[in-house]
């Protein structure tokens, strides 16, 4: 098989889809690949690292993708580059298909199948290949070590003969894979660490990491998780006695990471204006939701803003990318795993149409867009 590393391009984007360490697997086991020049650049991997691994350093994404069997990316590129691919080739990325349909449109024009890496089935045997859940972790991680930084004071207690520092109070909302890490990471750095879901299995776990569960448990609250394990849209009851209980914990917080998101829906708002006025001057907010409306209200995707009050709202871009050497380690682990599924016993491209993964994350097969969320 001949496999194409693309440079995915754009001010935010720092992230490569293979380092050399698959490179060298994939040569190892009989692939032919290229990376375009400067593609691992930015993630600290060198041209001479992915040429002694073994590959071919190509000029561009264009002369990258015209003989590719499949393609390697985090983006996926644009229309005018999938139209320069092969017919029969595949592309794999963070697709985002639901905000950018056209791009599936224009890989089923051009008679390529794009697989979206977020659309993954969160099953079991598909663990090793989940990039959400391996670059959300370290989005958590981030957050908190980014917050901690702009809060400018002590986290952990410190004792000292001049007197008692207090801990800092570190508040997470949403206790995804993003939250959990950073739970983790707060905890590990000393805070007083609280969180908060929806889902209530989420209770457990919150625990079991040392920190306080805060949240509204009535009936609605016990049923409040998908078969898939997201959290519901929840009735607007309950986000007002969700707000209330928010409301009056959030004043006392220093550092607050939200990361509530539901899949192809816009951000909830979770922390209005009015619980900002509340908050004590030189206190953080992360919003890892900024890039889908946000959860806090007056975030701004990019920046970090300042209220009247003193408080910053943290509205950093694809936090993943802010560790580009370590996601990139993560994703191209996630791709690794991932392709046996389209490979046959003679190591050429064949995706197997009968696996549930291909099944659950391929859009597009044989020039037609064939994902059920993008019928219709």
């Amino acid at each position: 098989m001949k496999i194409s590393v693309l440079k995915d391009a754009g001010g935010q984007e720092a992230r490569v889809a293979a380092t050399p360490e698959t490179v060298k697997g994939y040569v190892k086991t009989g692939h032919e690949v290229s990376v375009v020049k400067g593609a691992g650049a930015a993630a600290d991997f060198s041209d001479a690292d992915y040429k002694e691994a073994g590959a071919k350093i190509v000029a561009s994404n264009a002369a990258a993708v015209k003989a590719a069997d499949l393609v390697m990316s985090i983006t996926g590129g644009d229309a005018k580059l999938v139209a320069a691919m092969k017919t029969g080739a595949g592309i794999t990325g963070l697709l985002n298909p639901t905000d950018n349909p056209k791009y599936a449109a224009a890989c089923a024009e051009a008679g390529v199948t794009a697989y979206a890496l977020e659309y993954i089935p969160r099953i079991s045997r598909a663990q090793s290949m989940d990039v959400l859940s391996s670059q959300s972790n370290l989005a958590g991680y981030r957050a908190v070590v980014e917050g901690a930084g702009i809060y400018g004071r002590a986290m952990p207690m410190m004792m000292t003969a001049a007197g008692t520092i207090a801990p800092a109070k570190c508040f997470i909302m949403g206790v995804g894979v993003a939250g959990l890490q950073a739970i983790a990471t707060a905890r590990r750095l000393g805070a007083v660490t609280t969180a908060t879901d929806v889902r209530p299995a989420t209770k457990e776990q919150v625990a079991s990491l040392g920190a306080k569960f805060i949240a509204v448990e009535n009936d609605e609250f016990k049923e409040a998780e998908t078969a898939g394990g997201y959290a519901k849209q929840m009735s607007e009851e309950y986000q007002k006695l969700q707000a209330e209980l928010t409301a009056s914990h959030i004043a006392k917080q220093d550092i607050v990471v939200t990361t509530a998101l539901i899949p192809g829906r816009k951000a909830p708002v979770l922390v209005t204006k009015k619980m900002l006025d509340t908050m004590k001057p030189g206190s953080v907010l992360v919003d890892l939701a900024v890039e889908r409306g946000g959860n806090v209200e007056g975030a701004k995707p990019g920046e970090i803003v300042t209220t009247k009050n003193g408080v910053h709202i943290v509205g950093h871009l694809n936090w993943p990318s802010r560790m580009a050497s370590d996601s990139s380690n993560m994703f191209a682990k996630n791709l690794k795993a991932f392709l046996p599924l389209v490979t046959a016993e003679d190591g050429a491209y064949a995706p197997d149409w009968d696996d549930e993964i291909i099944q659950g994350c391929a859009l597009t097969r044989d020039g037609e867009i064939i994902h059920e969320r993008l019928k219709g």
